[in-house]
């Protein structure tokens, strides 16, 4: 406690609120004075600018430069924006031209910059009206770089800081910055696209925007049809999606379950094992089930050879369509809903069933009254997360779809297929996020404002009952079917990779694992000559990058969720959760939509990556945080701040030192997240940043399957390993935090 008292003495002599207020007034002249005010055609990550012709060339001139040469006048009143802070340096912040002024600089200047950027784009005018009125313009302005990137940080942090000033949440700048930041990029990222991409569905390709063309695309027999239940003929795309997605989700619930109930009412010996079983399909990239599910029952895989040898019988392709895509996807996402519902099974209070069985009721009177109606709400979070993944999936689909067509697969088409009809993949992309968002408010809905509550906070020595017996053996047989089928899926993934053509050459070869991974050594050193080598370290960089920025972004949400009170705090959640219903399908869209043009071109980047993984992933870390935070006692917080520190000291000193099992569990989530999406990433690929799984899937569409297997392969090792390094960090911070204490 000491040294925690000493950081926060030090840190409570740290910057006062003017030296905040100099110090992005100086990261705002750095943007406006000093770096490009465009976006660079080499990328966010390229420094050729600086030998370009910098700083009097207009692709890399900063906005100083510009305005001295007298070209992108429109960026004028920026500089008048930026020198109003200079008026209130050293003035306390008590004085109320402080904070006004600070509130006109910021709001004056970022609306400034969002309306120039939006009303000129690639062609001059982006909007006829201002044509009419102004004349054309002449001149035109490409995407938002590096410069107007800070200086638009500077702006909001001024209204952060003047809102601070007047008293916002007592008037704590990190904590109104940090609820200003989040709100800022979720509407960036999160809103804006999502907005774009129903103005898309309103546009057809000449950029005519009318309600009727919204109404043609959506109304089509190819997304409604039902001509299925009269004829043979399939069912429109969006049923379809619905009905595989209601099964899946109810399939995955009821396994997950199943799992879950052997792993704790049965007394099971080997729990660690079946729980080690159950994490393997989280860190397999979801498509690959598919493979295996090919080399077992496709026209020459293994178990469809063996029956037709043994019965006679001639060979179909059953496989492909509905059965297919449910069976994969059951496999890859029952995992995903034993997580949830083990911890739902282990939180029922013992006592109370113990309770139930002292008022002479036997175990399945017990089970069905009181164990039963207290996992709702982890059946309905269950249910909710196989229905999200089974409409967003995107890779199972493209494998085993054949005639079956579902929604994610049709938005791919539409946009990569010969049509390019984006209005069309705007249209599906709405139907798509109807269905998951209907589901996320039905499932809150089914729940209500009942309490499922029963830890108290005191101890509860008693120990949960053993299932029924007529429960027992149907959970038992379910198990160790659906365990025997993992197990073997797995075998067929590992050996397939070893095989030179599945099901006409049994040959076994390392051709695949060299063709995708090969390394020469000669005298010029060694070379990575294996075709997958460029997407592995792509996809390694891109997950890296990500992974602790999600961490970070979803601690500091949970932060301001857990222990601050402001207003709209309920929004504010809502808006940092939405990506959670979201399918990545949709963000991919909606992504490119957004940010394919002015004032924010992102399209063909390794920034487009990075940010749609932080942002389809980060309410899992917003989730971490915010039940680790909850078993922290806020006197902490309060003697912190009684001892004169602020907000941000003693998130810095106290929270985040007690959250390292949250921050690694993010960490690990979000990296494995990202090494093996594919449902948003497939839009958003580029030739210089491929991801493995798009890889993958290209290798699959050339019906390459040694080479896909071999690759998956090494994902799931790599996969593994990341684990295995997590585990070993969580119980070295353990040891460390027990030690200290």
């Amino acid at each position: 406690m000491t040294d925690i008292t000493v950081q926060i003495s030090r840190g409570s002599a740290g910057f006062g609120t003017n030296r905040v207020v100099l110090l992005w007034l100086c990261i705002g002249m750095v943007g406006f004075f000093l770096l490009p005010w465009y976006v660079q055609e080499d990328g966010f990550w390229s420094f050729e600018w600086l030998i370009g012709g910098y700083p009097f060339d207009s692709d890399y001139a900063p906005a100083a430069f510009l305005l001295g040469q007298g070209i992108k006048l429109w960026l004028a009143p920026l500089a008048l924006f930026l020198a109003l802070p200079l008026i209130v340096l050293g003035r306390h912040k008590t004085d109320p031209l402080f904070a006004k002024i600070l509130l006109i600089s910021g709001i004056g200047g970022l609306s400034w910059l969002l309306l120039q950027g939006f009303a000129i784009g690639i062609k001059g005018w982006q909007f006829d009206t201002f044509e009419a009125m102004f004349g054309p313009l002449g001149d035109r302005q490409f995407g938002l770089g590096y410069g107007a990137m800070l200086l638009a940080a500077c702006f909001l942090f001024m209204i952060t800081i003047g809102a601070a000033a007047r008293g916002a949440v007592n008037g704590d700048i990190f904590v109104v910055s940090s609820i200003g930041f989040v709100i800022a990029i979720v509407g960036i990222f999160i809103f804006f696209p999502i907005v774009g991409m129903l103005a898309g569905a309103l546009r057809d390709n000449d950029g005519v925007y009318s309600i009727f063309i919204f109404l043609e695309k959506f109304t089509d027999r190819k997304i409604w049809g039902l001509g299925c239940l009269t004829a043979n003929v399939s069912c429109g795309v969006a049923w379809n999606s619905l009905v595989l997605g209601v099964l899946v989700g109810a399939a995955t619930t009821l396994l997950g379950l199943v799992y879950a109930l052997v792993a704790t009412r049965s007394g099971f010996k080997y729990g660690r094992l079946l729980r080690a079983l159950t994490v393997l399909p989280i860190i397999t990239p979801p498509f690959v089930i598919g493979l295996a599910i090919i080399l077992l029952f496709g026209l020459s895989g293994s178990v469809t050879q063996f029956v037709a040898d043994a019965f006679g019988l001639t060979p179909t392709r059953w496989i492909y369509g509905l059965p297919g895509i449910m069976i994969a996807q059951i496999l890859a996402y029952t995992p995903i809903a034993f997580l949830v519902l083990i911890g739902v099974v282990e939180g029922v209070s013992p006592s109370m069933e113990e309770a139930a069985q002292t008022l002479r009721a036997d175990r399945w009177t017990t089970f069905r009254t009181v164990t039963w109606p207290l996992m709702r709400p982890g059946l309905a979070n269950a249910f909710l997360l196989g229905f999200i993944e089974s409409m967003a999936d995107f890779g199972n689909p493209l494998v085993l779809g054949g005639n079956y067509d579902v929604l994610s697969t049709e938005i791919f088409f539409s946009i990569v297929g010969a049509q390019n009809d984006q209005g069309r993949a705007a249209v599906l992309a709405i139907v798509l996020l109807t269905f998951t968002l209907a589901a996320f408010f039905a499932q809150r809905k089914w729940l209500g404002k009942k309490s499922y509550a029963t830890n108290t906070g005191k101890g509860d020595g008693g120990a949960h009952p053993q299932m029924p017996r007529r429960l027992k053996w149907p959970v038992y047989t379910i198990a160790a079917i659906w365990t025997f089928m993992t197990i073997v899926i797995y075998c067929m993934i590992f050996y397939g990779g070893f095989v030179e053509l599945w099901g006409l050459n049994d040959t076994l070869t390392f051709r695949h694992y060299i063709d995708a991974f090969g390394v020469k050594f000669t005298d010029n050193g060694m070379l990575w000559t294996g075709s997958a080598w460029n997407s592995f370290w792509t996809t390694l960089e891109i997950a890296a990058i990500a992974a602790p920025l999600t961490a970070m972004l979803g601690l500091v949400t949970a932060y301001l969720l857990v222990r601050q009170s402001f207003s709209g705090k309920s929004a504010f959640e809502f808006g940092t959760m939405l990506s959670f219903a979201i399918p990545g399908t949709v963000i991919g869209v909606s992504y490119i939509l957004a940010f394919n043009v002015p004032p924010i071109e992102l399209t063909g980047t390794g920034v487009i990556l990075v940010l749609s993984f932080i942002f389809r992933n980060m309410p899992v870390g917003v989730r971490a945080g915010v039940a680790s935070m909850a078993q922290l006692d806020k006197s902490l917080d309060e003697a912190s701040l009684t001892l004169g520190a602020n907000a941000w000291q003693t998130f810095r000193s106290i929270i985040l030192p007690l959250l390292r099992p949250a921050i690694l569990a993010a960490l690990v989530y979000s990296f494995v997240r990202a090494m093996t999406a594919i449902s948003a990433v497939i839009f958003l690929v580029s030739a210089e940043y491929n991801m493995a799984t798009a890889y993958i899937i290209g290798r699959v569409e050339n019906n390459d399957y040694g080479l896909a297997i071999a690759y998956s392969t090494v994902l799931i090792f790599v996969m593994l390993a990341a684990v295995g390094l997590l585990q070993l960090l969580i119980l070295k911070s353990g040891k460390t935090r027990l030690s200290s204490t």
